[in-house]
Parts: C-alpha cells; sequence; structure tokens
C-alpha cells in the first residue's frame, strides 16, 4: 500500500525522477509548453506551479527556494542560439520556436547566448531570473492553475505511452491543439449540423409552398 505517498515514481529512482522533473520544468519555462507522456505532465505540474507560487513574493529567500528546486541557477534559451554559418532550415526553425515562445511571455534575445568557438556556452540569460522578471507577473493575480495539459490522442512509438501537451495557459486562442476531436465532440458537431438543417428547412418551407401555389404563380384557380 502506497498510503501517504503521493505522486508517481516514473519507474525510476529518487534522484533520476528529482532530475527529471528539473529538466521537464526548465523546458516548460523556456518554451512555454512542451509534449511529453501524460504521468511526466501530471508529475511535473504542481512541480511547476509550486515554483511559480514561491517565487510570487520577490524576496531573495523565495528567489533561494527557487534555485533550490530547479537544483541552481541553471542557464536558460541555449536553444536561441544562431551560428554565423547557420542554414536557412535552421533559422526558420529557430523562429518558429521562439514565435511560439513568445505567445506566453517574453523571451531574450538571441544574441545573449554566446558560445566559444569550441561550441561551449559561454553565456547565457539565467533561468530564475527569466522566472521572476517574465513568468510571476504574468500570473501575478491568478491563483493557482497556471498550466493546463491537453491529450494529443496519439502515442508514443515504442511503448505506446499517450502524448500530450502542457503549457502555461492564456494562450489558449488559434486551432485546436488535439490532432483527433473526441467523441463528445464528434457527436456535438454532428447535433448542431442537424439542428442547422432543421432550422433552414423550417425557414424555406413557406417560401417553397409559396412558390408551388398557382396563385402566388400568376394562374387563376379553375372555375367551378
Amino acid at each position: 500500500m502506497r498510503h501517504r505517498k503521493a505522486g508517481s515514481k516514473l519507474g525510476r529512482t529518487t534522484a533520476h525522477r528529482l532530475a527529471t522533473l528539473r529538466n521537464l520544468a526548465a523546458s516548460l519555462f523556456e518554451h512555454g509548453q512542451i509534449v511529453t507522456t501524460i504521468p511526466r505532465a501530471k508529475a511535473v505540474q504542481p512541480f511547476v506551479e509550486k515554483i511559480i507560487t514561491s517565487a510570487k513574493s520577490g524576496t531573495l529567500h523565495d528567489r533561494r527556494l527557487v534555485i533550490a528546486k530547479l537544483g541552481w541557477d541553471r542557464p536558460g534559451f541555449e536553444w536561441l542560439y544562431l551560428a554565423k554559418n547557420a542554414s536557412e532550415n535552421e533559422k526558420k526553425s529557430i523562429e518558429s520556436a521562439a514565435d511560439r515562445a513568445k505567445k506566453f511571455f517574453d523571451i531574450p534575445s538571441g544574441t545573449d547566448v554566446e558560445r566559444n568557438r569550441y561550441g561551449e556556452l559561454r553565456k547565457a540569460p539565467k533561468l530564475v531570473k527569466h522566472i521572476f522578471d517574465n513568468v510571476v507577473p504574468r500570473f501575478r493575480d491568478r491563483a493557482g492553475g497556471y498550466t493546463r495539459i491537453v491529450k494529443l490522442g496519439r502515442h508514443r512509438i515504442g511503448d505506446g505511452g499517450e502524448m500530450c501537451v502542457i503549457q502555461f495557459v492564456g494562450a489558449e486562442e488559434g486551432p485546436e491543439i488535439g490532432g483527433t476531436p473526441s467523441t463528445r465532440r464528434k457527436t456535438a458537431d454532428r447535433r448542431t449540423a442537424f439542428a442547422a438543417r432543421i432550422k433552414r428547412a423550417v425557414i424555406n418551407a413557406p417560401a417553397a409552398a409559396a412558390a408551388e401555389s398557382p396563385v402566388a404563380g400568376g394562374e387563376a384557380p379553375a372555375a367551378e
């Protein structure tokens, strides 16, 4: 029995599980949304929301608490780095990822990320500073519920794990995220389409009857 044992072990040891949650949280803070399996999304969701709640006060103690939760004051947004000889596909890929992240919060400029001639990271924005400056102000007046999980309706190749998107709330506009709509949504769409057909038929019925009437057509009624 797992009495008083909250959370999922994710099939990992304590150290491995904590490292997984920290990496998932860091990616979520950088991109605004990530694609993962449902067990991982449900495990990292309270982890991320507790970080945001702790950072709302903005004190030095809270900053140290956030650093402790993430493991260290790690650099972020390494994916914004663009080499001088980058191809057009690489530029478009980075621009597309940056545009998606900007829907959730402000992100640093790509010029803030630098690498040396060996490809090692030399300079990058700090993730904790990004959380306090860009993420927390977005949810200043919101009492919890900063993220949501959306099922994608597909499974991962290999182990068949069900995939989902975990993202920050506030950027729900645009097309539906799910790859396939649910059965309930399909049923509701069919009912809406059927009701629309019935409504059109009722509205057009008097006009059709008047068009078929001999008086409306200009013909005199036959004399008896």
